[in-house]
């Protein structure tokens, strides 16, 4: 069995498992107690008045004694005050100390130090951001009696204080240390408005957020402001970029606007095919989207092309607005065919489904949210979840087939400026 840890009333540590002692630094030194303190909750109210004791008594000795101590300092009354332990602020009764040759207060170390929340803000806010509300707060903290300090107001406030930091961090963030080889980018409903989220997908597979823009409608002139701040932070789409998305007119301009021929355009086949089958009749969609998602599955670009032109043909004399639906970007849903590389990242670029997963994460910490006041308060909202979700982003399903893909995306880019240097 290991030793539990239990604190006398003279401060001496005894029985502490070797483990969690070789972990300790050493006791005299200020910081090191202030952190075993408040790591123990339960003990951590008589370990204050037992670390403020004998602070007191190194600086003015023992009570009632006039040896001992420092040379000029003593005892001066009883002071009301407050430490924080863990989240909870706490009320309590100390003693201060004097210098009187120079007549002024001695600060206690161990206090100023109590003073201050040790990481409260970042267990608040994980807390809130996972679910806790303002409110509830109070009666979902740590037990310890007299707590105070924790109102909604003042949750709240402090919620506001890291959630802030969140978004200053994700809006300010370089990108120029990482490589990306594809850029995927989609809209989230979020309350009235549209949050569109661009996450890029480095050599090695990793997925990190780029950032996101607030916006009515994916609108060419709003998603172009957005990729030329992701350009500005340091994205470098010059030797190429696939580019997944769900085939938004606004967001396919401004991809050509801003990246021109550096990027090359994977429409989301999902897409493709729902908004194919939600023109015929609800009898018939199981049976064309199931045909529909075989010709796509197909391994190459020319047997993929020739499954897909043989189903308009059948398709053309049951519903034309379907047909209109199929042709609209065809091409552009078989990027990955004619690039060679569907075998083997297909499935993690033929869709726009890494991004879907991350914003239904998303929804889970942001949806219990019933009213939003301010743009502000959405966009801390968003900047806050996304990083809290990103650690727990896997790598990309093939990533080792990346290379095949850079080089692809490459050779077709200088395709394209040999094209435009021919016709110049």
């Amino acid at each position: 069995m290991k030793s539990v840890m239990r604190i006398h009333r003279q401060g001496k540590i005894k029985d502490v498992n070797p483990a969690v002692l070789a972990t300790m630094p050493a006791a005299r030194d200020v910081d090191s107690t202030v952190a075993l303190i408040q790591a123990l909750i339960p003990l951590g109210l008589q370990a204050v008045a037992e670390a403020l004791d004998a602070e007191v008594t190194t600086l003015a000795g023992e009570r009632y004694r006039r040896t001992g101590g420092q040379s000029g300092l003593v005892r001066w009354g009883r002071q009301q005050g407050s430490v924080y332990l863990a989240d909870q602020k706490l009320p309590i009764t100390y003693t201060r100390v004097r210098d009187l040759p120079r007549r002024q207060e001695v600060p206690l170390q161990t206090y100023e130090r109590l003073r201050a929340p040790r990481a409260a803000d970042a267990g608040l806010f994980g807390k809130v951001l996972r679910g806790l509300s303002c409110r509830d707060y109070a009666a979902c903290a740590e037990a310890v009696p007299d707590a105070f300090g924790l109102s909604a107001s003042s949750v709240s406030r402090r919620f506001i204080r890291a959630s802030a930091r969140h978004l200053q961090t994700l809006c300010e963030r370089r990108l120029e240390s990482e490589t990306f080889v594809a850029l995927i980018v989609d809209g989230k409903t979020f309350a009235d408005d549209t949050i569109v989220i661009a996450l890029g997908i480095t050599t090695t597979g990793e997925k990190k957020i780029l950032g996101f823009v607030q916006t009515a409608t994916e609108n060419e002139s709003v998603c172009a402001a957005f990729l030329r701040g992701l350009v500005e932070r340091g994205l470098r789409p010059a030797d190429g970029l696939l580019c997944v998305i769900d085939g938004a007119k606004g967001l396919r301009k401004a991809i050509q606007t801003v990246f021109g021929h550096h990027a090359v355009v994977q429409r989301c086949q999902w897409h493709k095919r729902e908004n194919v089958v939600r023109y015929l009749p609800h009898a018939q969609q199981a049976t064309w989207r199931r045909r529909l998602q075989h010709a796509y599955e197909r391994p190459t670009y020319a047997e993929a092309k020739a499954a897909l032109l043989r189903l308009r043909q059948e398709l053309r004399p049951v519903n034309l607005s379907a047909v209109h639906s199929l042709e609209e970007g065809l091409e552009e849903t078989l990027t990955l065919h004619r690039l060679g590389v569907f075998a083997t990242l297909g499935v993690s670029f033929k869709t726009t489904n890494c991004l879907e997963s991350l914003n239904a994460q998303l929804g889970q910490m942001t949806d219990k949210v019933d009213h939003w006041r301010t743009s502000d308060q959405k966009h801390r909202w968003v900047a806050s979840a996304l990083l809290a979700i990103e650690p727990r982003l896997r790598r990309i399903k093939g990533f080792r087939s990346l290379p095949l893909l850079q080089r692809a995306v490459y050779a077709d880019v200088q395709g394209h400026r040999r094209d435009d240097s021919q016709i110049a």
